[in-house]
């Protein structure tokens, strides 16, 4: 099993004059929190971290996270996460992965995912034939905005409706091919539909598992959500401290 962090994107919501993945939280660069938490799967056999070919800060901000052999560096991150991807698929085959082998892709803004989640995943992914994704049932009333000013045009049915997460798992193969399709240039609007990796397998025909994920698990996008992603991790800190004080007393 192989991972992908697409990590070449600016992150320029967050207007912190730095790619948001190497911002410090609870004092390490966010994206050394996310890949810390994938590399505690054991059916882990590589993760692999896509940024772009001039990115100087990625070997630094992982070093010592993991051997060599789990831990790579792959600098062919492009402009857009879909082509990313689809450069990490093509890079990890490179490699010598195979492609029935399933890889894990994850947001580099999560850095709140938990090893229990992403073995979730993994538990109840590895027997389906297509793969899934972490996703959470929407809880909110959900309204359509009209206008400008914006007001309320409708009051949508939340029934049924879930928001995805990552990590989304699929065989290395089945996701390039969907990728691969979606980016053809001679497919016009493919690409603007293709929001994550789950949709690029749905443009393909195929339903993917949703499997409960975490609350916690939220992608850091405004600076209000680097905040919150510091309290989160500053507490599991406190807690493990905790934990191990008890063990020992």
């Amino acid at each position: 099993m192989y991972a992908l962090i697409p990590a070449a994107g600016s992150g320029s919501r967050l207007g912190a004059g730095l790619a948001k993945q190497y911002l410090p939280v609870a004092g390490e660069p966010m994206l050394r929190h996310t890949a810390r938490a994938l590399l505690a799967c054991a059916q882990l056999r590589l993760l692999a971290v896509v940024v772009q070919p001039d990115d100087a800060q990625a070997d630094a901000c992982l070093a010592g996270l993991a051997p060599s052999r789990r831990l790579r560096v792959a600098r062919c991150g492009a402009s857009t996460r879909a082509a990313s991807v689809r450069g990490g698929l093509r890079w990890l085959l490179e490699q010598g992965a195979d492609p029935a082998d399933w890889v894990l892709v994850h947001d580099a803004a999560r850095c709140c995912i938990t090893p229990q989640a992403v073995q979730r995943l993994i538990g109840a992914c590895s027997g389906d034939l297509v793969g899934g994704l972490l996703a959470l049932p929407v809880a909110d009333t959900l309204k359509r905005a009209d206008g400008a000013p914006p007001r309320v045009g409708a009051t949508l049915a939340r029934d049924g409706l879930w928001q995805a997460q990552t990590p989304q798992m699929f065989r290395i193969g089945e996701l390039l091919r969907a990728l691969e399709r979606a980016l053809d240039p001679a497919r016009d609007g493919a690409q603007a539909a293709i929001t994550d990796e789950a949709s690029a397998m749905e443009s393909l025909g195929m339903r993917p598992l949703l499997v409960a994920g975490d609350a916690a698990n939220f992608k850091v996008t405004l600076p209000g959500d680097l905040e919150l992603a510091q309290a989160v991790l500053l507490a599991r800190r406190q807690s493990a401290c905790g934990d191990e004080e008890t063990k020992h007393a």
